[in-house]
């Protein structure tokens, strides 16, 4: 596998340093892949020798078989499917190809002990290294070969026991070079076939006859064999980025020390940094190797960088370690390119399992010829006297510079932590990059203003060409005290800034075009005045009224995330996403037998599953945010200190890097002191009404012992503080808030919104389930505006209202202002041009009492929902949404403990005040009065005696279950009851849905709330006296969408049940009064449903209000009583009146049969006596008489 991972690391190097064809490596490695699969196969069918192994060992060559055979087709089918765009998805899946071959290789039970090599000092183990047996197992085949058999391989020796665990055991404590074989006895006479030529075997002396022993030891003679002396070996140390923190500043004092063979060298130390340049050459002199030229070229060996931490007191802190191969460079070639001088590489540092930062080196051995070192490249370059004795590195390796100028725009800081038990008070930003660096303004007051007064200062210094080699930018910010002293606050590196590069603006223009957004769909939907079609017999058209006062907020909301249940009518509802990236949903007509259900238009928001920061590149478009860390890093064994516990703050600014020489054009009003930053707002203290939502909050962790919890939310917003406690919403994990708040905080100095989730508590202290926070500066100030979404439709009343107090004529106006663009300007036909742009829409809007005048503001909203199709300065603006934040814990980071949905507007206090916030509070349920009257049963049974009566209920409320009374004595299957039953419920008209509060039990502080669908449950049982009572069927109506009632008893059918999406459908919500038959099923012994029975009833739904005015009592009670049901009046007991039974049985129930049994014992009886006379009869014809 090694050659195959080293083929993938080849390919995301090759991609990582940007060269070319990525996909041509990784088609050979897919290739390589295919061919070892397939030659594993042929060896392995090969071997027939079956002893020894057990039906496990069968069993799973039969398993690695299969896997392999599969590996091996697919990575030959995908070696066809690389291309350029694809080779990041196919070097995963070829990364999984190896972890699962991986897998397959190790064996479950090993049948061979590893190997262990100890290091012991008097008499004590003071290190070890333990080698698989699998890597040094012989065999005559070279593929089953270990990958380590017969090689001479360096060995790191690490700490026995608990001590090799962690930062004590990261540290190598020997290094040795070890030829390891092992094999059967038989094959013993191969076990010095891979060591290098030149060395003799010192065997003990035996007697005859004994058998051939390995030698006691090894002796290189030199005198036979030409010895190979690489007496030179350069080490190019440049530099090194995003180390380890070792020290509590946040910061090291580090150096390299680099091993090679039996010698040790170490760079100069470079104080208070995490991004060295060392530009130092490392030479190795008299640096004797053995063994064949060819194989030392091929495989030389291992150099060793471990990284340092220099400390005043004490030893050294480990901070990493790396390994590198040189480039070998034989006395026969020529010292040139392609390969040499070697390229700066960077090879990843590692502390433990975890990175601790990257190096840019180089490192090449040179053998040294028969003219000795006249052969070798002379060692040229600058010359630094102040450095002493140390080494540059070489033009020929160093990288091509070039003059940079960077620019840095100092915005301000936030968040500053104590530093030694004292508050950042006057705080500056120190910037360093290459040895070059600026200083901001001093900040003369954290508290009052944490922004700098000088918004950008900038410096030149030399870069290399290659962007990828570029050193870190340094930002370290110290807080200015009493006496002159400087105290370190924090300090990030920037590893890379390449993002921060100026490319220069796109020259080539946007051609012409027009962007048509036709609106006729929407304007269609109302039908005039809001009403829609019905049809009737004879396809006749009536309009009738569209009731819309049902559609609100949440309408939009539950339209947009699909879940609104108005609108699930067999998928019967159509999206259709318009050109403004909002969602309309239109009405069609769906026709289900007789019936047409329309579906009205609802306008949706964007709903984003994730936070609106990870939409918008965390609204860094032109001002980022820096994390400053300070004290030491932690590593994967300690898991009490993360990056998060290390950071004391933040710096926000920008970073711009160009070339000097770069020929930029300037326009007429460039401002100078504000380099490439032009056009950006002030960084003054402004006033700001912030208006956060929360809908609702999904998955909370449980906080009671109950499993469940009991939330409200906590706002905390600089100094302002708000707790909604009154309002906890008990036992709920999945609370639906519906909450609005206003708060007027100041940028900079209140910034941080922080939303909880807390659990209230009747004793003791609420607990906190999870927060998160949310950085507005940036949204303030970002281009995307998401200050205030931009809605996809306008509209100046009703439930999708333009909310932000600027118009979208107003804000088109103003963005094209800011960006110098040419428009907008408004022509007829619904037009408007920006720059060389022509968009098209509506021109119309209808006020509340639908009128219709004309607006140009459809127009301005189009071209902001295509503001990224503007060039130059176009971007994609934030649309109207909701967003989804998870909740987190400070004392369990990284455990989501909840996700909550919300979104955040806000308005400057100097500009026209907002309306009033949107009313996103929760739907309150109707009060409805349900009244079921039952008339007639019919029942389909084989008994004689029928006690009939009926359980009813709606779902949710089985303890209000209501039971008609007991027909007596049923003759013939029929029962009479004529029977109320009376409901009263909350019902939410939009999302369909019953609202059911009850206390969970006897000891609940407070009721809890349920949301159930709206279903009637009817049921019709056999009473019986001395046994439990005998179900005889059910049915459960869906009050929204239930099969109609049969118009007789005949047409009531069990289809109504199971074939319910060709029946015609009925809602009692909309048709109040529905009366018919329906079936009773129940399921048989094969579990498919049957007629049961037929049960005729009339449903009434009434508002509370209409229930007040018209009561109804239950049963046949008052108000308004029943009659009586017209019930036989009989008696049928048998043994009072056993005759009047048996005409019943006879004459009524068994009629029929009784009339085939008789005339069958008709026709037995005259058979009889057909038989009885022939034969007498015969006789009689026979003899004549």
């Amino acid at each position: 596998f090694t050659s195959r991972e080293d083929g993938l690391n080849d390919v995301q190097e090759i991609i990582k340093t940007e060269k070319t064809y990525p996909e041509r490596r990784l088609r050979g490695v897919l290739e390589e892949l295919s061919q070892g699969c397939s030659q594993f196969l042929s060896l392995a069918n090969k071997d027939q020798n079956q002893s020894g192994r057990t039906k496990l060992d069968r069993e799973r060559l039969k398993l690695c078989l299969a896997e392999v055979e599969s590996i091996g087709q697919q990575a030959k089918a995908m070696r066809s499917q690389v291309k350029k765009s694809t080779v990041r998805d196919k070097i995963k899946l070829a990364q999984n190809f190896l972890t699962k071959l991986r897998f397959l290789a190790v064996e479950p039970q090993h049948s061979v002990p590893d190997v262990f090599i100890w290091m012991i000092s008097n008499g004590k183990r003071i290190a070890y290294a333990r080698v698989p047996s699998k890597d040094i197992l012989f065999s005559s085949t070279d593929e089953e070969r270990g990958k380590d058999c017969g090689k001479v391989k360096t060995i790191f020796l690490r700490i026995p026991g608990k001590k090799g665990f962690g930062p004590a055991g990261w540290t190598v404590q020997s290094k040795i070079e070890i030829y390891l074989w092992l094999g059967l006895n038989k094959q013993r006479k191969d076990y010095l076939s891979g060591l290098p030529n030149g060395f003799e075997e010192n065997r003990l002396s035996k007697g005859p006859g004994l058998p051939m022993s390995p030698p006691i030891s090894l002796t290189y003679m030199s005198k036979t064999i030409k010895q190979l002396y690489f007496i030179f070996k350069k080490f190019h140390m440049y530099q090194a980025r995003s180390l380890f923190a070792a020290d509590s500043t946040g910061l090291s004092d580090p150096f390299a020390r680099v091993f090679f063979s039996t010698q040790s060298q170490v760079t100069e130390v470079l104080a208070e940094t995490l991004c060295p340049t060392w530009d130092q050459l490392l030479v190795f002199e008299n640096v004797e190797l053995f063994g064949e030229a060819s194989e030392l070229r091929d495989d030389p060996p291992i150099i060793v960088i471990e990284i340092y931490d220099q400390d005043t007191v004490g030893k050294a802190d480990f901070m990493g370690r790396t390994f590198a191969k040189p480039i070998v460079k034989m006395a026969d070639e020529h010292y040139g390119p392609p390969r040499f001088p070697p390229q700066l590489e960077y090879y990843q540092i590692y502390r433990g399992n975890c990175t601790a930062g990257e190096m840019l080196a180089a490192f090449e051995l040179l053998q040294i010829g028969p003219n000795g070192k006249a052969d070798l490249p002379p060692i040229d370059g600058p010359t630094d006297m102040d450095r002493g004795p140390i080494l540059p590195v070489p033009l020929g390796i160093r990288p091509v510079l070039s003059k940079y100028r960077i620019e840095v725009l100092f915005w301000g800081l936030r968040d500053l932590k104590r530093v030694n038990l004292a508050q950042v008070d006057r705080p500056r930003v120190d910037i360093e990059c290459a040895g070059k660096g600026v200083q901001s303004a001093l900040i003369p007051n954290y508290k009052k203003n944490p922004n700098f007064s000088t918004l950008v200062k900038w410096f030149e210094v030399d870069l290399p060409e290659n962007e990828l080699l570029h050193p870190p930018l340094n930002i370290r910010v110290v807080d200015c005290r009493a006496f002159g002293r400087y105290t370190l606050v924090g300090s990030n590196a920037v590893t890379s800034l390449r993002k921060f590069i100026y490319r220069g603006a796109n020259k080539q223009a946007n051609n012409y075009s027009t962007t048509g957004i036709n609106y006729s769909h929407i304007d269609d939907d109302k039908d005039g005045k809001g009403k829609k079609k019905k049809r009737k017999k004879g396809d006749e058209m009536e309009e009738e009224e569209l009731d819309e006062s049902m559609l609100d907020w949440w309408s939009k909301y539950f339209a947009s995330i699909e879940t609104l249940t108005e609108l699930k009518v067999q998928n019967s509802f159509l999206v259709v996403h318009d050109d403004t990236g909002g969602s309309v949903i239109l009405k069609k007509r769906i026709k289900f037998k007789s019936i047409y259900i329309f579906v009205c238009s609802v306008f949706s928001n964007k709903v984003y599953a994730k936070e609106l920061e990870s939409e918008f590149d965390n609204f860094e478009d032109w001002l980022h945010s820096f994390n400053l860390f300070r004290g030491k890093g932690g590593d994967d064994d300690d898991q009490n200190v993360t990056d998060e516990d290390r950071v004391v703050g933040k710096f926000k600014g920008s970073l711009c890097m160009y070339k000097v020489s770069d020929d930029m054009s300037r326009d007429m009003s460039f401002d100078s002191n504000m380099g490439m930053f032009q056009n950006i707002p002030h960084n003054d203290p402004i006033n700001i009404l912030v208006r956060i939502y929360v809908i609702r909050a999904t998955d909370l962790h449980p906080a009671d012992i109950n499993g469940k919890a009991d939330p409200y939310i906590a706002i905390r917003l600089g100094k302002t503080e708000i707790k909604d406690k009154e309002n906890y919403i008990s036992k709920q994990l999945n609370p639906l808030f519906g909450k609005s708040f206003d708060v007027e905080v100041t940028f900079p100095m209140d910034s941080t919104l922080t939303v909880s989730i807390y659990d209230w508590d009747l004793v003791g202290t609420d607990d906190l389930i999870g927060e998160t926070k949310l950085d507005l500066e940036n949204r303030f100030y970002s281009k995307h505006r998401a200050t205030c979404g931009v809605a996809c439709n306008y509209a100046i009343h009703g439930y999708n209202v333009w909310r932000d107090p600027m118009k979208p004529t107003h804000i088109l106006a103003k963005l094209c202002k800011d960006g110098k663009l040419d428009g907008p300007h408004y022509g007829p036909g619904g037009r408007v041009k920006v720059e060389n742009r022509v968009f098209m829409a509506p021109t119309e809007i209808e006020d509340e009492n639908g009128l219709k005048k004309q607006t140009d503001e459809h127009l301005a909203l189009t071209v902001l929902n295509h503001w990224a199709e503007i060039p130059r300065v176009g971007c994609k603006l934030v649309p109207e949404h909701v967003e989804t934040r998870p909740l987190l814990h400070p004392d369990k980071p990284g455990i989501e403990q909840g996700r909550i949905e919300m979104w955040v507007d806000m308005f400057p206090k100097d500009m026209t005040a907002p309306g009033p916030a949107l009313d996103i509070s929760p739907r309150k349920p109707k009060k409805y009065g349900s009244n079921s009257q039952f008339t007639t049963l019919e029942n389909n049974c084989e008994s004689i005696l029928h006690l009939y009566f009926c359980h009813s209920w709606l779902k949710g409320q089985q303890e209000d279950k209501q039971d008609t009374d007991v027909h007596y004595h049923s003759i013939t299957g029929e029962g009479n009851f004529n029977w109320r039953f009376v409901y009263p419920f909350d019902y939410l008209m939009a999302e369909e849905k019953i609202v059911i509060s009850k206390k969970e039990s006897m000891f609940a502080w407070d009721e809890t709330e349920y949301k159930i669908p709206a279903r009637l449950n009817l049921q019709v049982w056999d009473a019986d006296h001395f046994s439990a009572d005998d179900f005889l069927g059910a049915i459960e109506l869906d009050l929204n969408r239930f099969p109609r009632g049969a118009k007789t008893a005949k047409q009531c059918t069990i289809e109504m049940v199971t074939n319910e999406a060709e029946m015609p459908m009925v809602s009692i919500f909309k048709q109040k009064r529905i009366k018919g038959w329906w079936p009773f099923v129940a399921r048989n012994e094969e579990d498919e449903f049957e007629l049961t029975g037929k049960v005729e009833a009339e449903l009434h739904l009434l508002t509370g209000e209409e229930a007040e005015k018209s009561p109804a009592g239950e049963g046949r009670n008052e108000p308004e009583p029943l009659e009586k049901p017209n019930r036989p009046d009989t008696s049928l007991l048998w043994f009072l009146t056993p005759f009047k039974a048996i005409k019943h049985l006879v004459c009524t129930q068994y009629k029929w049969l009784a009339i085939k049994i008789v005339t069958a014992l008709l026709l037995l009886a005259m058979l009889a006596l057909f038989l009885y006379s022939m034969p007498g009869y015969m006789v009689k014809k026979m003899l004549g008489a």
